[in-house]
């Protein structure tokens, strides 16, 4: 089953943001790790199989070393976003992912997200402390 566009777009980007106000990106961020928390991935490719199947895009992993990675979200309705928004929210998506990356790895983690707008890309850096392990 598909999810008309519009509907999403309706409740997203405009009843949301309505009703959160300037405190929109910073609730979207723990609304994602709350969502996260709901459907545990044990894996990045986890992570990108729910990015599509939540329709939020095509989610693939760019780069990752000891202490970070970033990934590169993409697709038709992430595209629209960008384009119909001046600033688009991604906060939702980077608290799903640091709440998932921070369970795989063991390691309090912290994401924010990164428009490109001339691409229609969002880039979504992921750092954790391999000094401050979650307990």
């Amino acid at each position: 089953m598909d999810i008309p566009v519009f509907g999403y777009e309706l409740l997203r980007d405009i009843l949301i943001p309505g009703i959160l106000g300037k405190d929109t990106h910073e609730i979207s961020y723990w609304a994602g790790k709350h969502i996260a928390r709901k459907f545990p991935l044990l894996s990045t490719e986890e992570i990108s199989s729910f990015f599509q199947e939540a329709s939020w895009g095509e989610l693939k992993l760019v780069e990752e070393n000891k202490n970070e990675m970033k990934l590169e979200l993409n697709g038709k309705l992430v595209d629209r976003r960008i384009q119909m928004n001046a600033e688009p929210c991604f906060t939702l998506e980077a608290g799903f992912i640091a709440e998932q990356i921070q369970n795989q790895k063991q390691f309090l983690c912290e994401a924010y997200a990164e428009l490109n707008k001339k691409k229609n890309l969002v880039f979504i850096t992921v750092r954790w402390d391999r000094k401050d392990p979650i307990k």
